[in-house]
């Protein structure tokens, strides 16, 4: 462990009280102005967050890929636009840098991404590419010193406060992944343009907007690896953000089926508490079943990493299973709540359109099941 046993747990429970002392409290207000605090987001600064992942020689508290998950088990059970704040920055925003960044990239960067005075985000999706993210058509073309950046990407998560973004650029004339190269690219360079936040069907509070690259000129020097390897990295960064991911989608769940044992045994209908009517207990049965065994495959797997081994079948296999678990856990959630769970007040019906998303970023579930059989297919079973 990064940490010892003693620090990790204080640490852990110092997030849940954040969660439940400060950020649940607040939840119906992120949903109606669309907007995190900035208060909180201060406190997230003070509690670490923003520099989870990054080792402590650069200001983080860098966590292994097992404490990471119990973490992100822990913000799971507020809003997901509070974890998404400071998300981008401990995954897909910044493990482009942390595994491929040169010593002077790293030092560049890292300390202020850890302490949360930058905010990154990860520009690989464009108007007509999505899940077959080797068709990036976005193009970097090498003039002297500098690369010339253009193209748009599409629906970036954290683009509206960003102010680095690692960028897929097409830098050569192979098709498909092996003509992609990744680039650290400084919001404030001629040429970068930000759309307005997209209007979305759940997690208000947390936005995605089009970034827009004109001839933008990107110092040679920002380029992470290679020319070509810029597919390869973004595949190592989504196997990470997909765990984070499902740990996550783990807390929702948990959150969600204590909010729905607590209303179960208050609730009455003919003449008792409705968690003693045996299709509401059966409802509660399967989601908790459900949520131990994404738990359990999302921990397992995460320890699996730490110790070096290849879980790029694991990674989309949790991924996979706990996004459309809790999926799965939310709609049963609406139905114990029945009415009530349809109304705003209680929360519930937020948390269903929040964790819809879950399923399709960081790779849709479509494309994890692909990964799965290939991968099985490659082990011989």
């Amino acid at each position: 462990m990064a940490l010892d046993a003693e620090t990790f747990d204080a640490l852990i429970d110092t997030v849940r009280r954040f969660v439940a002392e400060r950020l649940r409290p607040l939840e119906a207000e992120v949903e109606a102005a669309d907007a995190i605090p900035d208060a909180i987001v201060e406190e997230m600064k003070a509690l670490g967050l923003f520099g989870l992942s990054i080792a402590e020689d650069y200001g983080g508290l860098g966590l292994t890929m097992l404490e990471e998950c119990r973490v992100g088990i822990e913000m799971g059970r507020t809003t997901p636009a509070f974890r998404s704040t400071f998300g981008t920055n401990v995954g897909i925003g910044s493990q482009g840098l942390v595994m491929a960044g040169t010593p002077e990239q790293k030092a560049e960067w890292l300390p202020r991404i850890a302490s949360g005075e930058i905010i990154t985000s990860f520009a690989l999706t464009e108007p007509d590419v999505g899940s077959d993210s080797g068709a990036v058509k976005a193009r970097a073309v090498r003039d002297g010193d500098v690369y010339r950046l253009s193209g748009t990407k599409r629906f970036i998560t954290n683009a509206d406060k960003a102010q680095l973004f690692t960028v897929m650029a097409r830098t050569g004339d192979e098709p498909g992944a092996r003509g992609v190269s990744a680039f650290l690219v400084p919001r404030d360079l001629p040429g970068v343009s930000i759309g307005e936040p997209e209007k979305k069907m759940g997690q208000k509070g947390a936005k995605v907007a089009d970034v827009i690259f004109d001839d933008v000129p990107v110092p040679a020097a920002n380029r992470l690896g290679a020319e070509g390897e810029g597919f390869k990295i973004a595949m190592r960064v989504l196997d990470r953000g997909r765990l984070h991911i499902s740990a996550v989608s783990v807390g929702v769940a948990e959150r969600l089926i204590a909010d729905c044992v607590a209303y179960a045994s208050e609730r009455k209908q003919f003449g008792k508490p409705i968690a003693e009517h045996q299709l509401i207990q059966a409802m509660i049965a399967d989601s908790k079943t459900e949520c131990l065994a994404a738990r359990a495959l999302v921990l397992e797997t995460a320890a699996a990493k730490d110790q070096g081994k290849d879980v790029v079948m694991e990674s989309a296999a949790a991924k996979l299973f706990a996004t459309e678990m809790v999926g799965r856990v939310a709609d049963r959630a609406v139905q114990i709540f029945g009415g009530a769970g349809y109304i705003a007040d209680y929360g519930i019906e937020r948390l269903y359109r929040d964790v819809r998303l879950f399923r399709i970023y960081e790779g849709t579930s479509q494309i994890q099941q692909l990964i799965i059989a290939r991968e099985t297919l490659k082990r011989g079973g």
